[in-house]
Formats: structure tokens, C-alpha cells, sequence
């Protein structure tokens, strides 16, 4: 089987996960090659995601790891029945590769943490609010560009609904409620919105009031997608050329601590949902 020329970015991770693992033992990619019984090159193909590899063989590189972290072991080996391509492959000539990545971290989160100061996260924008959104953008896009990111990031959006909805917990900032993004129609439906998805049980909105004296982080739209263990997690940031990924462990443990900051400074969910009540009736 070739290689693949456009690993996923849970096939990336994989790969990476497996050469931390062979790093911290001190094996060379050759000496990791003999003891597998293949050659150097299937070791370097293996480690970019390039090349599929089965359960079986992960929990042989594991045991020449002596990797003694069975639950760890486990979920790499897990990892390795997604190769099913999702529904955003359908996507794959229409958007950037960043986009599709985004999706499937989200797909195979276990929980994930947002935090915004300006916009609204996208899991939890309206069609018109994201409409208004994508017509803004800069450079401008087409028509038929608009609606395929409409059409995405509504896709998107599943995670929160059926038998087993990721549990989600969003921070937002009170500049948010208030950017009037669309107008006052959009942007009511778009609290409104924000109240009905907060009465969820799996979903905490907690807001950030203007007068809490303190802000925590840069401000900086994160996404923190948590995995099956820690080890897992992933960190997605918006740059301006696009969406960052991070999984370093000490980036992760301070990212970490900035979403715990920052929840510390939010309103309880019950007042934060009065307050969102409240600029909704305002607008």
C-alpha cells in the first residue's frame, strides 16, 4: 500500500504520539525498524501518518517502547479504526485542509472547551449569524464559497446533538453578546439561540461580564478538544493563516490553566444566562 499523500490530522496524531513514545526510549528510527521487522523508511511513513497501521502492530510498537501506559496504549490502537474517512472528506476540494482538521478533532473529542472574546464560537452560531459572518470576510468570498463554509460549519454543529452529544463548555466574553453582528434581528435569534442551547444539560455557557476587572489569556479564540486521556488533547487556535494545532504537553497544561482561569472569572451559568437574557431584550 502507498503512502498517503493527505494524512488526517488524527493520522498525524497518531504517528506523533508513537514517535514521542520511541524518543523517549533513545531508539533511532532504524533500530525501531529492526525490532518491528520492517524497514527504516515504514518507521518515518508510520510517524507522518502517511502509512496505515493496525492495532496490533501500534501495541507492538508500545511493548518496544516500553510504553508501561496500557491505557494510553490502547487509545493509539483505538486510533487506529478511524481511517474511515467522516463526512467532511466531501469538503476536501472545497476548503482548506485546517477546516476539515477542526471537524474531525471535534468529531473524536471527548469534551470540548471554547473560549471567545469576540465572535461566537461556530458550534454554536446561527445560520444567519454565520451567513453575516462569511459575507465579511476579507478577502471577500464568492456566493457558492459562502455557502460551502454555511453548509460546513451547520455540519459541525451535530456534535452537540444525538444519543451522545459532546459535553461542551463555552466562555464568552460580554463583547460578544454585544457585537450586533447582522443586525438586531440576527442578533437576537442569535441570543435567543444562546439560552436554548444553554438549558442543555451537556452544554455550560458561562459569560464574562465587562465588569469583572480581569481577563485572563490574550484573547485569543481557543478551542480545547479533550481526548480519551490527557495525553491526547489537542489545542486549536485561529491565526491569520489559519487554524494551529497543539499538542505539546507543556503548551497544553498552560492552556489548561488559562481556560480554568478564565471560567474563574466568568458568571455562574444561571446568571450568566440572565445576563445574555437581559442584552437579548435590549436589542
Amino acid at each position: 500500500m502507498p503512502p498517503s499523500a493527505t494524512p488526517t490530522l488524527r493520522q498525524q496524531r497518531l504517528g506523533a504520539e508513537l514517535r514521542k513514545l520511541r524518543d523517549r526510549v533513545g531508539l533511532s528510527t532504524t533500530a525501531a525498524a529492526s525490532l518491528l521487522g520492517v524497514n527504516q523508511s515504514r518507521i518515518s511513513n508510520i510517524e507522518a501518518g502517511r502509512y496505515a497501521v493496525g492495532a496490533d502492530r501500534v501495541r507492538a510498537m508500545a511493548h518496544n517502547y516500553t510504553c508501561a501506559d496500557t491505557r494510553l496504549v490502547e487509545e493509539l490502537a483505538a486510533m487506529t479504526g478511524g481511517r474511515t474517512r467522516g463526512w467532511w472528506e466531501e469538503y476536501r476540494e472545497l476548503l482548506v485542509p485546517g477546516l476539515l482538521d477542526l471537524a474531525e478533532l471535534e468529531h473524536h473529542a471527548t469534551a470540548l472547551r471554547i473560549a471567545s472574546v469576540v465572535h461566537m464560537p461556530g458550534l454554536l452560531q446561527t445560520t444567519q449569524h454565520a451567513r453575516t459572518i462569511f459575507s465579511e470576510a476579507i478577502p471577500p468570498l464568492a456566493g457558492y464559497e459562502v455557502e460551502h463554509r454555511l453548509s460546513f460549519r451547520i455540519k459541525r454543529q451535530a456534535v452537540l446533538y444525538g444519543d451522545q452529544p459532546t459535553p461542551l463548555t463555552v466562555v464568552l466574553h460580554e463583547a460578544a453578546l454585544r457585537m450586533g453582528f447582522g443586525g438586531p434581528e440576527t442578533t437576537h435569534e442569535q441570543l435567543d439561540h444562546l439560552i436554548e442551547m444553554s438549558e442543555h444539560e451537556h452544554i455550560t455557557i458561562l459569560v464574562i461580564p465587562f465588569g469583572s476587572g480581569t481577563f485572563p489569556g490574550s484573547g485569543q479564540p481557543i478551542v480545547y478538544a479533550h481526548g480519551p486521556v490527557p495525553q491526547l488533547d489537542t489545542v486549536q487556535l485561529d491565526t491569520d493563516h489559519g487554524c494551529e494545532f497543539i499538542d505539546a504537553e507543556a503548551k497544553l497544561v498552560m492552556y489548561r490553566s488559562v481556560m480554568d482561569r478564565m471560567e474563574s472569572c466568568a458568571l455562574q451559568p444561571t446568571k450568566s444566562r440572565d445576563l445574555i437574557h437581559g442584552i437579548a431584550q435590549d436589542t
